[in-house]
């Protein structure tokens, strides 16, 4: 891949998961990786799942780091006069190795980064994940088996991976290479092949709490207001990466403004309206429009999932979030209307999106389109 294209799996301005110094949050299922490790358990395959930037590839570069640090023979590091140390309590091993420096380099020769690479004119990162990719890693197995030891495979992710690379990779965790582990990340593990998830041993983890995400944004460069660290959590869902995401662009303060405008619904204030519309437009403004994309669809999911449990949802995510959601869908008929339209709208944007709908006049339309919603619900 060239060096001028961006990596596919690092955050824009976010440190990449291999140099993330910290885990945060997963203690659970890194104790559950080093308990197998230590009981001569070590399946041959992981699926790493979760929610989107909640730290799985921070997971799997620890986990390649701790397999390729320790004696191919398992937990037995030789001894010598007083016998073998103590197993290993934790993922954690050293910075300071030439290991960990090949790693950060992508220099080791143990280890195999599965992910997409550049499109067919190597002018921009390809759409997926393809076979030649998965035949690549299955020639790097063969051509390494010759040095012996441990070797390990990630792959970040395995969603982005077309039909055919996805039947070579079951192929390899049906059969697969001595002596190799394969770190297989998924956001949405429900969506790979069901053969795959079988030949795997699942490792799932959660969103992040509060102070969690918080320490790992600050940890990866972003800084974050201490008082709104619960709100920043509540929107990016306990994601790293989506908090990121919206510390960047300011999206707490989008989000509290999209609030103060859906509190004017049934009466949708329009000037605002379309002042909203015309901030995420530009040719140059594409983060934006998706970002305004994907907190409309937050509020709504937000909404639904508020009428639903008939509870406010805390903490609030914005200033009189809740009695808002408290008058637009008091009871679950009203946060079904909403999850349906909140769906609709989804799928309308995708379409807008690939056909290059005016992004002004797609978000304005959506805006109305959530009004003509609240006038016909009877919230009042």
């Amino acid at each position: 891949m060239s060096d001028d294209l961006p990596e596919p799996d690092r955050i824009a301005g976010a440190p990449h998961p291999r140099e993330t110094a910290v885990l945060y949050g997963h203690t659970a299922a890194a104790q559950s990786f080093v308990a197998a490790f230590n009981g001569g358990r070590l399946h041959h395959g992981w699926l790493i799942s979760g929610p989107r930037g909640v730290g799985k590839a921070t997971l799997a570069w620890k986990i390649a780091r701790f397999l390729l640090s320790a004696p191919a023979d398992g937990g037995d590091t030789g001894g010598g006069l007083f016998g073998a140390p103590p197993p290993p309590d934790s993922l954690i091993t050293a910075d300071d190795t030439p290991l960990a420096r090949r790693m950060l380099q992508l220099a080791e020769p143990r280890l195999y980064l599965l992910r997409r690479g550049a499109n067919d004119k190597d002018t921009a990162l390809a759409q997926d994940i393809r076979v030649d990719e998965v035949r690549r890693m299955k020639s790097f197995f063969a051509l390494s088996s010759a040095d012996g030891g441990r070797r390990v495979a990630i792959i970040d992710c395995a969603d982005e991976m077309n039909v055919n690379a996805a039947n070579a990779l079951l192929k390899l965790l049906e059969e697969p290479p001595a002596a190799a582990t394969f770190l297989v990340i998924s956001h949405q593990p429900h969506r790979l092949l069901p053969t795959i998830r079988s030949r795997c041993r699942e490792l799932r983890l959660g969103p992040l709490a509060p102070q969690d995400l918080s320490d790992a944004l600050t940890l990866a460069g972003g800084a974050v207001d201490p008082a709104a660290a619960p709100a920043l959590a509540a929107l990016a869902g306990g994601s790293v990466g989506e908090a990121f995401r919206l510390t960047n662009l300011d999206g707490l303060a989008l989000y509290q403004g999209l609030v103060a405008l859906m509190g004017t619904l049934p009466r949708l204030d329009r000037v605002k309206a379309l002042a909203l519309a015309e901030s995420a437009a530009g040719r140059n403004n594409d983060a934006q429009f998706d970002l305004v994309l994907l907190l409309i669809d937050l509020f709504l999911a937000r909404l639904a999932r508020s009428g639903a449990r008939g509870l406010p949802l805390l903490p609030e995510a914005a200033p009189g979030e809740a009695a808002l959601f408290a008058r637009l869908a008091p009871d679950q008929a009203a946060a079904r209307a909403w999850a349906d339209l909140a769906q609709s709208l989804g799928q309308r944007a995708r379409k807008g999106r690939a056909v290059n709908l005016d992004p002004a006049a797609l978000l304005l339309d959506t805006l109305l389109k959530i009004n003509a919603q609240a006038a016909a619900l009877p919230y009042r």
